[in-house]
């Protein structure tokens, strides 16, 4: 195992690092796991069904390694990708070419803050599809203020900012019942698509959220 990158931010500590074993770039946010460029089929599938209703504008919350984004951006008729990333590092770990960016894509602007109040400046109406990735899922969180993301206030407040047809999609790196209650509250509906992954060697399940405006 080699580190790449390493910052250090008023949440605590990321590390970037290859693991030796199988080459992987893998993040790590205060010691916890939260993903690798190996596998990358749930953060590809939550951008394939938000893409399911021919999309313009969309809103990705958690930048990640960027597979969410290089999903999206390889559709066509996807015109503008506004990214929500808390953390600076990572964000410039993509500008300084550390990790393979998606950045320089003219369809994309990047806003260094917390997703809710990214949301909460979007006007009404004005979004196709959002797309929450900032954390492992309500129930295994990296930072416990996160748990609020994941809540019937902020999921309305979604709502408001989607055009109709507008799609929600929510990762979550366990099943949540919660979570889907909250949802289908909003919604009045919630289809969840489980992802079987391989993590390093172990079976594992990861779950998208999906809801319809």
């Amino acid at each position: 195992m080699s580190e790449v990158a390493r910052g250090v931010g008023e949440r605590g500590e990321l590390v970037l690092r290859r693991r030796g074993d199988d080459g992987a770039l893998e993040l790590r946010v205060n010691g916890v796991f939260v993903m690798d460029d190996r596998e990358t089929s749930s953060e590809e599938l939550l951008a394939s069904v938000a893409l399911s209703g021919s999309p313009s504008r969309l809103l990705v919350g958690g930048l990640g390694l960027g597979y969410t984004v290089r999903t999206l951006l390889a559709d066509d008729g996807v015109r503008e990708v506004v990214v929500a990333e808390i953390e600076p590092e990572l964000v410039q770990w993509m500008r300084d070419g550390v990790v393979p960016s998606v950045l320089d894509d003219p369809r994309v602007s990047v806003v260094v803050g917390d997703v809710r109040d990214v949301v909460g400046r979007e006007e009404a109406d004005s979004l196709d599809g959002i797309l929450l990735d900032v954390d492992n899922g309500p129930d295994f969180l990296v930072y416990d203020e996160n748990a609020r993301i994941y809540e019937s206030s902020f999921l309305a407040l979604c709502k408001e900012k989607l055009r109709a047809d507008g799609v929600l999609t929510v990762w979550s790196s366990s099943a949540s019942s919660a979570l889907e209650t909250a949802v289908r509250a909003v919604f009045g509906r919630c289809e969840v698509r489980p992802v079987p992954v391989e993590l390093q060697g172990r079976d594992e399940t990861y779950y998208v959220y999906q809801a319809s405006s």
